[in-house]
């Protein structure tokens, strides 16, 4: 078939429904922390001033709905703590997605490009260095560094410290209210919290801060609710491990245990599990598949008793010898590392069971459907105006704050139940949208659709799928998809056209399969 020579018009496309969406996807959204002088805010001891340094950051997001292409650029600012010869503590939301780091010194008279040493996005903690060693010593030229402070307890002190645009340091006193585990950043990503009250409102803007105790750095500000007056700080033992593990230079992160489970507070739940009125225990629903629990066998059905013979109860909670009562997902990632072994005490249908497993990071690129992918472009594939892209939390949330209800059922299905995919594929690709062109004519409006084979080869993920189109040496294309078991077929001849005049009318390339 001759190619039809029309102009083909580059259609804004999305998802359907789709919201933009700026900044980054996160637990809450990131919004900068006002401060003003209160009756309890006091000067800072002028040395504290050397100690710091502030952090202009560039950050860009893909697009979810075009995925070769950024959306604006928006820009944050944060206070930090200096840790180290020319290292700055800050949060991993200052440099998710930045284009551009900059370290700039309190007083505002001298700038240095940064670079990332370590960062753990699911802790929300970053290292920064100076990305060149002669302007980071002119930067941090007698600066000095803060201690990390001990672990603190309910009803401590805590100072958050703030430094104006004129270069005065100031401090303002909270107390620890409570301590928890909680996630900020990334959703179903929990650690040990510390909650401070303190009575800050309005004037200086930061998206960080850090928190002292007794002149040393105890955690770093992340949210604060100035209704109830409350901070979210990261806890002092997460830093310290955070830092600990980034000193060593090859940064593994936080481990998993790599386990879904439900609590077993109904009576009747409890008695089919065969669980004794004296024990607690959380029943493990799922259990991922080459995880530290499937390695150490564990299975679907067990009840989680005890770890390391810190006893569970059954509402997931343990006392911790200094904290108290704290969920039982600080024995996991608050006390271990990665390649430690802890001992598991389960019921198995009603018999008691003891194992060893050991802790392994669970890694987002592993995931079929990841829940994050800070610093790396998107894959994609624009064939003939159909738009493929591979299936991910992010591009979930793009519609809207409502998408648990808003996004289609079949990809939400996808995301919540991704066994049904396991050794099957290794991403679930899917038909995001369609620009209009001779190409896909009829085919306007489909969209959100699973992809099975094309060309008869099964489609594991993004490369298989541009090799399936490429390998084609025929008029048509054919390409199945899993939802609607239906096949479509796209002209070969008129598809090669339409992507030539893509490429010349505005995308730039048409696809990515890192």
């Amino acid at each position: 078939m001759r190619p039809n020579h029309l102009l083909l018009p580059l259609l804004a496309i999305g998802l359907s429904s789709c919201e933009k969406k700026a900044p980054p996807v996160a637990a809450k959204p990131a919004q900068p922390i006002e401060i003003v002088t209160t009756s309890e805010t006091r000067p800072a001891p002028v040395n504290l001033v050397d100690s710091v340094v502030r952090i202009n950051s560039t950050l860009q997001d893909w697009s979810a709905g075009q995925p070769w292409e950024k959306e604006d650029p928006y820009t944050r600012r944060g206070l930090a703590a200096i840790v180290g010869d020319q290292k700055v503590l800050t949060t991993a939301e200052m440099v998710a997605d930045a284009t551009y780091l900059e370290f700039e010194s309190p007083d505002g008279t001298r700038f240095a490009e940064a670079k990332v040493i370590a960062v753990d996005y699911e802790a929300n903690l970053a290292l920064l260095g100076p990305a060149s060693e002669e302007e980071g010593k002119k930067l941090f030229l007698n600066t000095k560094p803060l201690e990390i402070a001990k672990p603190s307890t309910l009803g401590d002190t805590m100072e958050v410290l703030q430094v104006e645009d004129n270069g005065v340091a100031l401090l303002t006193p909270g107390l620890l209210q409570s301590i928890d585990v909680t996630s900020n950043f990334l959703p179903n990503q929990s650690f040990l919290t510390y909650r401070v009250k303190a009575s800050m409102q309005t004037a200086a803007s930061s998206y960080s801060l850090p928190v002292l105790q007794d002149g040393k750095v105890a955690g770093v500000l992340f949210t604060y609710d100035s209704d109830d007056q409350i901070c979210d700080v990261s806890s002092t033992d997460i830093v310290t491990r955070f830092l600990k593990e980034a000193a060593t230079g090859s940064y593994k992160g936080f481990p998993s245990l790599g386990v879904s489970v439900a609590k077993t507070e109904d009576t009747s739940f409890r008695e089919w599990l065969k669980i004794p009125d004296d024990k607690g225990g959380l029943y493990i629903n799922t259990v991922r598949k080459g995880g530290a629990a499937d390695a150490a066998g564990v299975k679907k059905g067990d009840v989680l008793l005890a770890i390391d013979g810190q006893e569970i109860n059954r509402r997931g909670y343990y006392e911790h010898p200094n904290y108290g009562s704290l969920f039982w997902g600080h024995l996991v990632r608050g006390e271990n590392s990665v390649g430690q072994e802890i001992s598991l005490s389960l019921l198995r249908d009603g018999e008691p069971l003891e194992l060893k497993a050991t802790l392994t990071r669970d890694e987002e690129e592993n995931r079929l459907v990841p829940n994050y992918s800070f610093g790396k472009a998107p894959n994609y594939l624009v064939k003939g105006g159909f738009v493929f892209q591979e299936l991910s939390r992010s591009l979930l949330e793009a519609f809207g704050k409502d998408w648990t209800a808003r996004a289609p059922l079949n990809l939400l299905d996808a995301f919540e139940n991704p066994e049904k995919y396991e050794g099957k594929v290794d991403r679930v690709v899917f038909l995001s949208g369609a620009i209009a062109t001779p190409a896909t004519v009829g085919y306007e409006r489909l969209r959100n659709l699973i992809v099975r084979r094309v060309n008869g080869k099964e489609v594991r993920d993004m490369k298989s799928l541009k090799e399936a189109f490429d390998s084609n040496t025929g008029d048509l294309h054919s390409i199945e998809f899993d939802d609607e078991n239906f096949t479509v077929y796209l002209d070969g001849t008129v598809s090669d056209f339409v992507d030539k005049q893509l490429l010349q009318r505005g995308i730039t390339q048409l696809s990515r399969t890192e």
